[in-house]
This record gives C-alpha cells, sequence and structure tokens, in this order.
C-alpha cells in the first residue's frame, strides 16, 4: 500500500507579547515555510483561542494536512486540547505534534531575542522532522468493573469509600487493625470546633458499617495483585491466615502514616515525661494530665534535617502544639506553658487566630537555631530545658514537668512492600508518591490506582477529607464510564526481530512483556510507556508508539542539520542536546520559564516520557553529528514515575562515558542531572554550567568542517 506524502501545516502562536515580544514569529512562519513537507504556516495572536483553533481546523481541510505542528506553549496542559482539534477535523490526533517556545525559549531568553528567534526556528525544524515520521495510533479500550478496593480504613479510606459507596459502587475496605480509625482513633478533640475525635469517629463508622455497597474487611492485609486498570485481581489474607480473591476495578491506597517514635531525642525514652504529641492527646483523652505547673512543646523534633531521611516540613506539628498549647492553658490557666521553635508553620486564618489566642493566654514562645538546639536533663525530680534564644543572645533555662515534642509522620513500615506489590513509587521521604502534585494530584502512573490522606504525606484531616473525596471522584470516573482508554504510546514488538532473550521482561518494573509463542509481546493495559524496554533491546526489536527510534534520531539530525566547526574559537557557543522526562526534568524546564529564570540559548530539548528511554545510540548520533555535549536529564532516585526507569539511564551514562573515554572523546561531553519538577532553578544552573564546561573543552573534534 502506498504511503501518503506528509503534508504539514506549521502553526505559530504569539500568545499575545510572551512569545511575540522576544521572538520573531513571522521570521519563524518563514522558515517553517522552506521546511520539506510543510505546505502551509501561520501565524495567530492565541493559537488556542477559538479563532486560533479554527483557523487549525479549516487548514486541516483547505490544504489536506495529514500533519499538524503548532509552536506554542507547554504540551504539558494544551496538547489535549490540539489533539482533540485535530480529530474533530477528521485527523489522527496521534498525527500532531507541539513545540514549546514559550517556557523552553521566549520566556527565558528575553534579554537574547535574536537568539531566541534562532532557537524557536531549530524547535520548529524538529518538530517538523519528527512529524513527517508520526504515525495514527489506535488507543484500547479496556472495560472497568464498578467495584473498587480501597487499602486503609483511617478517615481518609472510610471517606472514599463513604463518597464511592453513596454513587452505587461497591468498595471493598481493607484494615490491616482490628478496628477502623487510623491515627483518627489516638485523637483527643479536633480543631476547629472543639469535637471529640471519637465522636467523629463513631458517626463514620456507624455509616461506613450501615452501607450495604461497602464491604468491611479488618485484621486484613493485601498478599498479592495481579491484572490491570478495569480488571485488578487481589489476593487478602484474612484472619487466621485464610485467603481471599477478589476483583476489582480500581483502587484507593489510604494505608495512613505513623508518627515519629523519637528516640534518643531530648531524652525521649530516657527521661519520664517526655512524650509526644500523640501521648499527650492520649493523656488528655483519658484524663491523666492532671495540673502540671509549667509545660513546654518542642518543636521540629526529627523532622526539616539537613541530611538525613526526613528532610521535609511535618506541615501539622505547629498547628497541633499550639491547639495543645492553647487546651492545657485553658484547662489549667496557672500553668506555665512555653513553645520553643524554629518558625511556626500555622497557615490559613483558622490556625493564625489560633496562634494569636495562644498569646493571647499568655503562651511563651521561645525560638532556637538548628545549630543550637534545646537540651533536655533531669534536675531534682523535675525536667530541665536550656535553650538559646537569638532574640536576647543568652541562654534560657526552664524547669517543667511535661515535655511534648512535636514529631512528623512518616511513612507506614509496610509501605515499601506495599509499593511494590502495586508497582506504584515511593517518594525519597517515603511517602507514595503521585504522577504529578499539580496536573494529577492523586493518581499514580499505574493507571486505576489512586492515594489520599498522609500516605501520601503529612497534612491535616481537612486535607484529608478533600483527598480522599477527589481520588473517590477519579476512581468514580473511570467505574462510571465503563471504561478507559489507554494512551497509544505503549512498546510494541517486531515478533520478526524478537531473540526472546528476555531483557525487556527483567528489566519492566510493571510486568508488561509476556513471552507468547515465538517472540514477547506487551501487554498494553500494564505498558506505561517509559521506553525502558526499547532502549535496551539488543535486537532493536521494541518501539514505542509516538516516541519512535527513528522520530527522536529525526528530531537530532533537524537540530545539527548545517552544524560546522567555528572558523575562530572566540565565536564558538555549544550546541547542547538536552533529553528531558515529561514528568520531572520538562516539566522543571517549564517552571523555569514560567519563572522568567534567564540561562544561555544553547540547549535544545527533546522530550521523552522517561529518561531510561534515552537510547545509547541517540547520544552517539548527536555527537557525531557535531553536538558539543549531550544533557539527559530526568527525576531523583527513588521519585521516578516509572520506579526504576532513572536508575537504568544512570547505568548506560555510565557505560557510554566509558567507550567515549576508550575513543578519546572527553566524557564530560555526555551528562546525566536529576532535576524535579520544582527544580526550576536547578535547570537553569545545570544549562549554565554545561555550557561553561563545554566552552573550556572547546568544540567536539567530531563537528564537521566548514567546506573549503
Amino acid at each position: 500500500m502506498a504511503v501518503e506524502e506528509p503534508r504539514i501545516g506549521v502553526f505559530i502562536c504569539h500568545c499575545g507579547l510572551n512569545i511575540g515580544g522576544v521572538v520573531n514569529v513571522k521570521e519563524v512562519v518563514e522558515h517553517a515555510r522552506s521546511l520539506p513537507n510543510v505546505v502551509v504556516a501561520k501565524d495567530h495572536l492565541y493559537m488556542c483561542s477559538a479563532g486560533g483553533l479554527e483557523m487549525i481546523k479549516e487548514a486541516i481541510r483547505e490544504h489536506r494536512l495529514n500533519r499538524v505542528v503548532v509552536a506554542s506553549c507547554t504540551p504539558r496542559t494544551h496538547e489535549p486540547l490540539f489533539r482533540q482539534i485535530c480529530a474533530e477535523a477528521g485527523l489522527n490526533p496521534y498525527l500532531f505534534e507541539m513545540v514549546n517556545i514559550r517556557e523552553h525559549c521566549s520566556w527565558v531568553h528575553m534579554r537574547e531575542p535574536e537568539k531566541a528567534t534562532e532557537k524557536a526556528k531549530d524547535l520548529v525544524r524538529m518538530a517538523v522532522a519528527k512529524a513527517r515520521l508520526l504515525k495514527p495510533q489506535e488507543e484500547i479500550s479496556i472495560p472497568v468493573r464498578p467495584s473498587c478496593l480501597v487499602i486503609g480504613g483511617g478517615i481518609s479510606g472510610m471517606t472514599a469509600s463513604l463518597s464511592l459507596a453513596k454513587q452505587g459502587f461497591k468498595v471493598y475496605l481493607v484494615e490491616r487493625e482490628e478496628e477502623l480509625g487510623g491515627l483518627l482513633r489516638k485523637l483527643d478533640r479536633l480543631y476547629p470546633g472543639g469535637k471529640r475525635a471519637s465522636e467523629l469517629l463513631r458517626e463514620l463508622i456507624d455509616r461506613v458499617k450501615n452501607e450495604g455497597n461497602i464491604e468491611v474487611l479488618t485484621s486484613t492485609v493485601v498478599e498479592d495483585m495481579r491484572g490491570f486498570v478495569g480488571d485488578f485481581k487481589v489476593r487478602l489474607r484474612r484472619p487466621g491466615g485464610l485467603e481471599e480473591e477478589i476483583e476489582v476495578g480500581t483502587i484507593i491506597v489510604a494505608t495512613g502514616a505513623e508518627e515519629l517514635k523519637p528516640k534518643g531525642l531530648y531524652g525521649y525514652g530516657e527521661l519520664r515525661n517526655v512524650v509526644t504529641q500523640l501521648e499527650l492527646e492520649e493523656m488528655l483523652r483519658e484524663g491523666r494530665l492532671g495540673r502540671p505547673k509549667a509545660v513546654a512543646f518542642i518543636l521540629c523534633v526529627g523532622a526539616r534535617e539537613a541530611e538525613g531521611p526526613r528532610t521535609y516540613c511535618g506541615r501539622i506539628c505547629c498547628m497541633t502544639a499550639l491547639k495543645n498549647a492553647v487546651r492545657i492553658k485553658e484547662e489549667v490557666p496557672e500553668a506555665e506553658v512555653y513553645v520553643i521553635y524554629r518558625d511556626i508553620q500555622a497557615y490559613g486564618i483558622e490556625y493564625e487566630e489560633l496562634y494569636t489566642r495562644a498569646r493571647e493566654l499568655g503562651v511563651r514562645f521561645i525560638q532556637y537555631t538548628p545549630r543550637k538546639p534545646p537540651e533536655v536533663s533531669e534536675a531534682d525530680g523535675r525536667l530541665e530545658i536550656s535553650v538559646f534564644s537569638p532574640l536576647l543572645g543568652l541562654d534560657v533555662k526552664l524547669r517543667c514537668d511535661l515535655v511534648v515534642l512535636s514529631t512528623p509522620l512518616v511513612s507506614r513500615e509496610d509501605a515499601e512492600e506495599l509499593s511494590k506489590l502495586l508497582k506504584v513509587p515511593l517518594g525519597p521521604d517515603g511517602f507514595f508518591l503521585e504522577v504529578h502534585p499539580k496536573l494529577r494530584p492523586v493518581e499514580f502512573a499505574s493507571d486505576g490506582i489512586f492515594l489520599c490522606g498522609t500516605a501520601h504525606g503529612p497534612k491535616p484531616i481537612e486535607e484529608c477529607v478533600a483527598q480522599a473525596r477527589a481520588a473517590a471522584a477519579k476512581a468514580a470516573i473511570l467505574m462510571g464510564t465503563g471504561e478507559v482508554r489507554v494512551e497509544a504510546i505503549t512498546a510494541r514488538v517486531d515478533e520478526a526481530k524478537c531473540a526472546r532473550c528476555g531483557i525487556c521482561e527483567a528489566l519492566c518494573p510493571f510486568g508488561a512483556p509476556k513471552l507468547a509463542g515465538r517472540a514477547f509481546q506487551i501487554v498494553e493495559a500494564l505498558c506505561k510507556g517509559c521506553g525502558v524496554c526499547a532502549a535496551s533491546c539488543p535486537e532493536l526489536a521494541i518501539e514505542m508508539g509516538h516516541f519512535e527510534r527513528e522520530q527522536i534520531l529525526a528530531q537530532i539530525r533537524a537540530c545539527l542539520e548545517g552544524e560546522v566547526m567555528p572558523e575562530r574559537p572566540e565565536e564558538f557557543e555549544p550546541k547542547i542536546i538536552m533529553f528531558a522526562c515529561n514528568w520531572c526534568s520538562y516539566a522543571g524546564a517549564d517552571l523555569a520559564g514560567v519563572s522568567r529564570i534567564q540561562y544561555p540559548p544553547n540547549a535544545r530539548i527533546i522530550r521523552v516520557m522517561c529518561s531510561g528511554r534515552v537510547d545509547p545510540v541517540f547520544v552517539l548520533e548527536a555527537l557525531r553529528l557535531g553536538a558539543d555535549g549531550v544533557l539527559i536529564t530526568g527525576c531523583h532516585p527513588g521519585d521516578c514515575h516509572y520506579l526504576e526507569g532513572n536508575l537504568r539511564a544512570e547505568e548506560r551514562v555510565k557505560e557510554l562515558k566509558a567507550k567515549l573515554k576508550a575513543i578519546g572523546l572527553e566524557p564530560e561531553r555526555v551528562r546525566l542531572e536529576w532535576i524535579s519538577a520544582s527544580e526550576g532553578e536547578k535547570v537553569a544552573r545545570v544549562v549554565r554550567d554545561f555550557v561553561d564546561e563545554l566552552k573550556k573543552l572547546g568544540p567536539s573534534p567530531l563537528k564537521p568542517r566548514p567546506p573549503s
């Protein structure tokens, strides 16, 4: 069958002055018109406006376009919109390619409009080169069972269960403890309002147990999970060692967290009357506080460490300390109450008012610095605290009857085991890691599995409830629709090339490759499109939908088109190919743009779903064609949205550097950096540093010589 000649339409957005105020859009349009297979190139003030979208649809029909390229902002927000417009005009949405010339060009090179324009031309040329090789893709549809497994019976798990059950879905609520309630069972009174936690808990449990669509399974743990979105098969271990298998369409992780027991800190576990906040809550609930003469709260115990597993803020520690300090002062007005703090994180008007209330009641606040933390000892049968006050410039000594340590919530001990069973990632702090904090805040990369509550990280009760309802809403959408469509970026195996070596099966953390007959096949519902298998296949038998090997090579070749050795050394400006993973480093580059952080315009970004997709062939081809450096960026170790893709990238880069050194090419020309979605400043710093390093190395010796 004859292959239809590509007919490409290129549409450049001014984005008001966001792009047009820096980039010479008319010049970029003229450059686009000169590219092979481009039959129409136009610009518009706002390409995402009704007028811009109609322009694209009309051009598709009038010029019989079979490929569309839009150069505007980030595809992470607008790609679905433009794909939909292509589909409405009768074009397969996967024949669309998007170029980011706002966040990655105009906003970060605002002081260099000429260089920004040249970079925009390169990016458009690269997109057109890829577009020529795009293929129509079909998304598969998977039926979804109308049932959900909720793991964890705390306030988040019960809230999510009730939300789904009220919509008519079957819910299996699994709790490993004998009772429902989680951490809520250990609290006394809630703020604001002062309601007893036990009352709220009793109301919730009664509603759960009286809901016919909820099956409560206490003293039960998840033993195994197979299947994929829409059809998960989960094996449970019940009391007495009995096993039961259930089939569900979705899963919600609401396993909660635990309070850190700070053994060895401030005398905890060694000195009498040194307790944690939850232990104080228990004393208050049981009426065991008595009438102490003095109580001191020490904040940030075991949290915000300069190094270690708990560099994070506990978020609710300050608010809990304020609540209990006010409670003690109200019940025992004559007691001296001290809050010894690094800084107070009491966000929200209710907690600002609580902070004010504490001061009005006479709670005394004493600041300390991390370099001089408080010391707790025992003297004459009481506790003595020595703390240096930077405000007074001297040591303050306090005699107390009770010292309360505000420690952070930490991930449960079984979190790692569960993450492996469900094939979902944990962050470096040990909590479950969502796909993206803004774009997909309650979802995992594994479709059909959601998270909520303190399993995700420390948060107050109201946020747990809100997140539980959000997770339930996401699960309900899937189950209510009855099917889910899987994005067509999954791996595919060429059976004629497959050598049955099993490398793909060994490397895939999702278990997508399965041996079937004479070759491996990919279970599309399990494949997440990371590309690790494609980059590792020795026979080049695996391709990725929409991120094919030749498509990425075409981008590299288009970028380096005409690249030659400079005639004068002082004219040398390094040309860098930069691979960025969709979820972290590409988002970090977006943030650098949004923040208007300026950096040199030497790097040309190629987006891949995961740094593990970067094949050594891509790097070698870039160097062969004259790139002065190749920068590979991805998620931090332990933070990969595909669990281990970044680790595979790290292994390849180490091997590649050794081979480059062996053939006499500086290994420093290849660089690997971990950059999160929140590290826009790091994107700029890494590019600046790499440009400086390459200038010291000089032009790549592989760079072609200019024609004589």
